[in-house]
């Protein structure tokens, strides 16, 4: 399977985004778009010059519980640079859902409670609510992570999107909230902690 193949498989139709648009990245905004690539793992983000933003992250069934996510997230973490992603709200019926939680909130991550992140797919034409967890070496406030967030859904989701899939994504005011009075559960408070 190639690396491609291994995502589409791992990540629900509505989070993809075609292979082509990421060949397209790499290709054109190789200075900031990168894959990190080994025979157990695929991990793809882009490196601002102030954050780095996890787009996905992929560790094969057979090599989890070995340290290689962790290896991973410290090979990031000591870039010195805010850490974003996004993922899918916490599912009671879905155990996958809870280990992800489990190893980022183990790894430093944050939620942002007053982040909103709505979008729509283009694949299956549903919206697809997200949150989004960050770590941060210096304790930036989720105001600067929205405002980072914001820079990469418009370099990074959006990109060519119209010439890719023939219909452009919402803009980002309507994608990306920020409410500090957010009424937002934090989705590791339905952890069970093990």
């Amino acid at each position: 399977m190639n690396w491609y193949e291994k995502l589409n498989e791992y990540f629900p139709i509505e989070e993809m985004k075609s292979k082509e648009h990421m060949e397209m990245l790499l290709k054109e905004k190789g200075d900031v778009y990168h894959k990190d690539e080994g025979p157990h793992h695929v991990l793809m983000y882009a490196e601002f010059e102030s954050f780095i933003f996890i787009d996905y992250v992929y560790v094969s069934a057979k090599s989890r519980g070995q340290g290689l996510g962790h290896k991973l997230m410290e090979k990031l973490k000591a870039k010195n640079k805010p850490i974003i992603l996004e993922v899918e709200p916490f599912d009671y019926e879905d155990t996958d859902s809870e280990k992800r939680l489990r190893f980022y909130q183990r790894e430093g991550f944050i939620h942002a409670q007053s982040i909103g992140y709505n979008r729509r797919s283009l694949a299956t034409n549903e919206n697809n609510p997200m949150e989004i967890l960050y770590w941060t070496p210096e304790d930036e406030d989720e105001e600067t992570i929205y405002k980072k967030m914001k820079k990469m859904y418009e370099d990074i989701h959006t990109y060519k999107d119209e010439q890719l899939y023939g219909k452009s994504y919402q803009p980002v005011d309507e994608v990306l909230t920020y409410d500090d009075g957010r009424d937002a559960d934090n989705i590791f408070g339905g952890i069970k902690e093990k």
